[in-house]
């Protein structure tokens, strides 16, 4: 199997508090977990990740979703395979904190989170059913392991 053309755009908020985010997030891991997590139909994958201060997260979340929050990650999928298209936004101080509730490597937290957003640009959805959440967090769970890590629903 052809592994899928992906163009990605890494940005970080400018913020003295982003340089543990930007170290946890070298641009060849991010290409590396992208990629582990899109699907054999998708040829060629244009992909924007942003990773985000509370304010700015907590913005996008209430315009997009109506849900006055930050929240971990965004996505706003714009075209479906073979050629996807989609921003991931992640908002840092609320990844920092879960992966210290979790006590998980911030940068292991990023990779989960990542492979969720672009499961959800693919069409995956957790939100439908019980039966469709199970299905994508063995998805999730099946990719991380290819990557080396632990399943992040074991806890």
């Amino acid at each position: 199997m052809a592994t899928p053309s992906l163009r990605l755009s890494l940005q970080f908020a400018r913020s003295p508090e982003m340089a543990p985010h930007r170290a946890a997030l070298p641009r060849a891991q991010v290409l590396r977990w992208l990629r582990a997590a899109l699907g054999a139909d998708v040829r060629l994958a244009e992909i924007a990740v942003r990773v985000v201060g509370a304010d700015e997260g907590r913005q996008l979340n209430r315009d997009y979703r109506g849900k006055d929050y930050a929240t971990n990650v965004l996505t706003f999928d714009y075209s479906g395979a073979p050629q996807l298209a989609a921003d991931l936004v992640l908002c840092a101080p609320v990844v920092a904190r879960e992966a210290a509730e979790l006590a998980t490597p911030l940068a292991q937290h990023y990779a989960h989170l990542l492979v969720h957003g672009a499961l959800h640009a693919q069409g995956w959805d957790h939100e439908t059913s019980e039966q469709e959440a199970e299905a994508m967090e063995a998805r999730e769970t099946a990719i991380l392991a290819a990557l080396g890590m632990p399943d992040p629903y074991a806890r």
